[in-house]
């Protein structure tokens, strides 16, 4: 029995890791990067020796399952099951999507971290903060996260879990990373400050309630098709913007010294 559970638990942290497609990743990223502020896009080039940090947004997805990071495994989600209010759920000792953010923040942010550590950090924080917005990394453990919710997505029987992953969003537009910034990323500024505000809790709760949404219209056996993605691709395009949005607001607190708003503010 001890052995089935803890099969069972690296299996939910294996299925669990996975978020968005790597267009979804990579759209996060590259909308932050349009939105970052010319002494923050200078610091955050600094730390990745030049390169986007697009070219590192889907890194940690393959990274969790080396022995050297094998310790992020449960930073890609927080389970929260039904009927839980965020706010009680208890936590995981292994970290989750919302610790391990605030964790690399605070590494960012110190002088007394070595490059190497800053190197790491943001390499982890860009994609942790595309998985904060993907519903199904706020989904319940009981079904770890949409993994264990069987569903068919036109005639192909997948879960939940993988349908919100990439199929519906990449069904609903065949864009590359770029195109999808250049059509969803037309809020007004006023706008993009809107959609910025708030913590990580606040951004969590916010992913939590849609994850709320998407199990009361999926329930098991449900069958996605065309009026699915066209009810549900308008709620992606805005979760990938918030991701971008809320991580170019991070990196401009953090490196840009003119910039209102401080590290304890997330």
């Amino acid at each position: 029995m001890k052995k089935l559970f803890i099969a069972a638990i690296s299996l939910a942290s294996a299925l669990s890791a996975m978020a968005w497609s790597q267009k979804g990743h990579d759209t996060v990223a590259y909308i932050a990067e349009c939105h970052l502020t010319k002494a923050a896009a200078d610091s955050v080039a600094y730390i990745l020796d030049g390169m986007s940090p697009v070219y590192w947004a889907n890194w940690l997805d393959n990274a969790s399952h080396t022995p050297d990071y094998a310790y992020t495994k449960t930073w890609h989600y927080k389970n929260v099951d039904e009927g839980v209010p965020y706010d009680n759920a208890p936590l995981n000792p292994k970290g989750d999507v919302v610790t391990g953010i605030r964790e690399q923040i605070v590494i960012l942010s110190d002088p007394k971290s070595t490059k190497d550590q800053k190197t790491l950090a943001m390499k982890i924080l860009v994609h942790l903060v595309g998985d904060l917005h993907q519903p199904m990394h706020m989904g319940h453990l009981s079904d770890l996260g949409g993994n264990n919710t069987k569903v068919k997505f036109f005639d192909r029987d997948t879960n939940l879990h993988a349908v919100w992953d990439g199929s519906i969003m990449n069904s609903g537009h065949a864009w590359s990373y770029t195109e999808w910034q250049n059509q969803i990323d037309r809020l007004s500024p006023q706008q993009n400050e809107a959609e910025a505000s708030g913590n990580i809790d606040d951004w969590a709760r916010q992913t939590y309630e849609i994850a709320g949404q998407v199990y009361d219209y999926f329930p098991q056996g449900s069958r996605i098709s065309y009026n699915q993605i066209a009810r549900w691709t308008p709620v992606i395009e805005r979760q990938l913007l918030r991701g971008g949005l809320r991580l170019a607001r991070i990196l401009n607190t953090i490196y840009d010294p003119y910039r209102k708003g401080n590290i304890e503010d997330f």
